[in-house]
């Protein structure tokens, strides 16, 4: 079996913060997280907004440090290297931030952002970090005679493509997305995953895709880890997900993705959630889903396992791993399993 590119174990990052009544809490962003990629392939990270998803991202790259955990970047620690060992690792690894508006300096014409990766990093003279840019440029459908223009001069769309112009400027082997698609409108989410997709495809590019969105993870992710609350609750390859996800928490994510016909979207049988995310404060003891999970809720016996000991996540069939008590007790209906393997 191949070293993979990237391997995360036991990832955690918590966060100090001052309570109401002025003591110290700690807020536990990540709470072991455990994940791999391959060259060239793409995991995609999903779960609702303040599960830990880009705080994970971040960490892994070390723009935040971690509390705990190993990672591996092709076989090298990560977490053991130097000032000059680390700007090595960010050559090789890069980010696509979630916000085109605020990940762009509106003081640098769009030369001067996707070529300061190149100016750091001592990569050619300027002529060649010119020639380079609008190569770039043109790489990501943007015209290169636009060098010269500033970020607030483009589109949203635009903007993210110039970020992603930035991301490939040194030529890494692994780009961490941040939800590049969650800010733009549906026709230009469309254009920027197939640049994704076709960049991939010719440079060998690996991603790890954030969302919350599982339509979009689906389309263009090979695997698939499902985070709620600081911990990965089901990892698998995206076809097993899809079609016979085992956790309640995925089970009701994919219920919750719209389809297009209105007649059968009024017709679904959707699972509901009840009551909103816990608290990353203070999350509730055993699985953080419980107080939530439609099964915990139905049956006593089940809550007060839930309520105690926390799931590991265990191997639920072929490269499909689970976090869950009573994983195959609870399926998803065969309507809702359809539906989400018709978009691919």
């Amino acid at each position: 079996m191949s070293t993979p590119l990237l391997e995360v174990k036991n990832l955690k990052k918590h966060f100090k913060v001052r309570s109401e009544r002025g003591g110290k809490k700690v807020v536990k962003a990540v709470d072991g997280v455990s994940l791999s990629i391959e060259a060239g392939k793409t995991l995609g990270l999903v779960g609702e907004s303040g599960c830990g998803k880009s705080t994970a991202g971040r960490t892994i790259m070390r723009l935040i440090e971690p509390t705990e955990g190993e990672i591996y970047f092709q076989g090298k620690d990560v977490r053991k290297m130097n000032a000059r060992e680390l700007k090595a690792f960010r050559k090789e690894v890069q980010f696509i931030f979630q916000d085109p508006y605020a990940s762009l300096n509106p003081r640098f014409t769009v030369g001067e952002l996707v070529g300061e990766p190149l100016a750091i990093h001592k990569m050619g003279d300027k002529q060649q970090r010119i020639k380079r840019t609008k190569e770039l440029l043109d790489i990501v459908g943007l015209n290169p005679e636009h060098i010269n223009r500033y970020a607030h001069e483009f589109s949203g769309g635009q903007r993210q493509r110039i970020g992603i112009a930035r991301a490939l400027a040194l030529e890494p082997k692994l780009i961490i997305c941040d939800e590049p698609v969650s800010a733009l409108d549906v026709s230009i989410q469309a254009q920027v995953l197939n640049l994704l997709e076709k960049l991939q495809k010719e440079l060998g590019i690996a991603y790890i895709f954030i969302a919350h969105d599982l339509s979009v993870v689906q389309h263009i992710s090979d695997d698939v880890a499902v985070m709620y609350l600081g911990r990965i609750v089901e990892r698998s390859d995206w076809r097993s997900l899809y079609e016979a996800p085992h956790h309640p928490y995925t089970q009701c994510l994919l219920s919750a993705v719209p389809v297009p016909d209105p007649e059968q979207q009024r017709q679904r049988n959707r699972i509901l959630l009840a009551g909103d995310p816990p608290s990353p404060i203070d999350p509730p003891e055993g699985c953080h889903f419980h107080t939530r999970c439609p099964l915990a809720q139905s049956d006593p016996a089940i809550l007060e396992r839930c309520s105690t000991e926390v799931p590991g996540l265990n191997k639920v069939g072929e490269s499909h791993n689970c976090a869950c008590h009573f994983a195959k007790a609870f399926p998803i209906s065969e309507e809702i399993a359809a539906e989400s393997t018709a978009v691919r």
